[in-house]
């Protein structure tokens, strides 16, 4: 494999015709033959152009980029909304640098993406973590209580700014409501990683809010931050929606965010040569929800809700619902992320995501016991059906009890916050991982995905997450911070 040229790579992979539960969101060329784009999309070489007369400019928007601008703005009923094509982690960078002084406090969920921690170390920002809860019956985090950011606004008055993931990757939401009437209530603004829920806001009409009854076959969405009272909202349009990987938009709601400190931020966080591509990629994103929204829509829940249906048919298995249709269902909770547990079938994440891979089905991430599916605007029916036909099949065969050792390290690892020291005057050395336990890092170690750091720079190693880490490599996961040998760099 690492002979096989890249382009030769994705000649192959794009040949398998593979099913996707993964992003980008519109599930590749099939969408857009659908829905009137296969000629833009057979010569798209030839749309590869710079600011050329008439193409418009990012840095100083002022007609076609311009009216893009405007459509989000229609669509997410926002103040302002900006494209970016850095991703959202530029989106969020530029928000975080705006909002927070320089050495100035911040409160962020500890299972922030890495461009949080990014922002922390650009700006000299001193973080003040609220921690998630951590869902025992899978060994994953769950939401951010509005209670957790009562206790940390009243204990650190003098904090600028607030930034919550939601949904996080696993679909799990906060209270972004409750957190946004708390944080305004202290002068602070609330930024919202909603990255993984481009899509809740075209969810938000009554016709998609399902009923809540017991035992009823359909799920509802939650509330979308753009409608829930936060400030800044960041969302990655090419994880669920129709436009390409990298693209994403950055929405400010209200009056409260400074808008030229935040065009400051985010030209620094811009490539100086946007690409076009990318750009047209959103416009169309955004042709094709203002035209045909609610049917994309309609159609994406109905085959959520066939899959959900019958994927209980499957004994054992388990998927995260809301609350009511599981003793650890959650209250709010973004259906289009499929989580499957297979454990009792005696497959871990990882085996049964290469056990998927074998029916042509490539999954987005695999964590624990559990396997996420991440749906988009893009997946067809027959992907659904395919998916509940590959589940019943390997559940035909039971594969020995799994070691549930890495899911309790898991555990213990993620629920708490490790010890910090102060790293002023300190020298870095390198260390290998399997003895850097008692040290303090000097690398942010993640897990890729999800994106969110195991442990920061500057916190202390312990002998667990030394056990975590390694189970991780052993199990193939990829790990950003160790090198090739498992050394990284610690504090002396």
């Amino acid at each position: 494999m690492n002979d096989l040229d890249f382009v030769e790579f994705l000649e192959r992979h794009k040949n398998k015709e593979a099913i996707s539960f993964h992003m980008p969101g519109h599930k590749g060329t099939r969408f857009f033959k659908a829905n009137g784009y296969d000629k833009f999309f057979r010569d798209i070489a030839s749309a590869d152009i710079t600011e050329i007369d008439g193409a418009d400019n990012l840095f100083k928007p002022q007609g076609i980029i311009k009216n893009i601008m405007s459509q989000y703005r229609e669509l997410y009923g926002s103040r302002a909304s900006y494209l970016l094509v850095n991703g959202s982690s530029s989106g969020i960078e530029a928000a975080i640098l705006s909002c927070v002084k320089r050495g100035g406090k911040l409160i962020l969920a500890r299972n922030s993406h890495k461009s949080v921690y990014n922002a922390i170390e650009i700006g000299n920002i001193e973080p003040i973590y609220a921690m998630p809860q951590i869902d025992e019956n899978y060994g994953i985090v769950g939401a951010i209580t509005s209670e957790e950011i009562d206790r940390l606004l009243a204990a650190h008055e003098d904090a600028d700014a607030v930034i919550i993931p939601s949904p996080n990757y696993y679909g799990i939401c906060s209270d972004i409501a409750k957190i946004a009437s708390s944080c305004h209530a202290h002068g602070k603004i609330l930024i919202v990683d909603e990255a993984h829920g481009a899509h809740l806001k075209f969810f938000a009409r009554k016709e998609f809010q399902a009923p809540q009854e017991q035992g009823s076959a359909a799920l509802a969405f939650p509330q979308a931050a753009e409608d829930a009272g936060a400030d800044i909202v960041i969302v990655s349009t090419h994880k669920t929606l129709a436009s390409f990987t990298q693209s994403a938009v950055l929405n400010v709601m209200n009056n409260r965010v400074d808008l030229d400190a935040l065009c400051g931020r985010l030209a620094q966080f811009t490539s100086t040569s946007p690409s076009y591509l990318l750009m047209a990629s959103l416009a169309i994103n955004a042709k094709l929800l203002l035209e045909n929204r609610d049917a994309l829509m309609r159609k994406w829940e109905e085959n959520l809700d066939f899959f959900y249906e019958n994927v209980r048919k499957i004994q054992w298995l388990k998927v995260i619902e809301e609350a009511g249709r599981s003793k650890s269902g959650y209250q709010l909770f973004d259906k289009s992320k499929l989580n499957i547990d297979m454990s009792q079938y005696g497959y871990d994440g990882y085996a049964l995501q290469q056990a998927l891979i074998e029916y042509g089905i490539y999954t987005e991430l695999a964590s624990g016991n559990i396997v996420m599916c991440m749906t988009g605007i893009g997946n067809e029916r027959s992907d659904y059906e395919k998916l509940l036909a590959a589940l019943s099949d390997i559940s035909k065969v039971r594969q020995a009890k799994i070691n549930q050792t890495r899911i309790e390290l898991r555990k213990s690892v993620i629920a708490e916050l490790p010890e910090r020291i102060d790293i002023a005057k300190m020298r870095k050395t390198r260390v290998n991982i399997k003895e850097a336990a008692g040290k303090a890092s000097a690398v942010n170690i993640i897990p890729y995905p999800p994106g969110s750091p195991i442990i920061c720079s500057g916190e202390i190693i312990t002998k667990e997450m030394v056990e975590y880490i390694l189970s991780l490599v052993n199990a193939g996961e990829n790990l950003v911070g160790p090198d090739e040998n498992l050394d990284i760099f610690c504090y002396i």
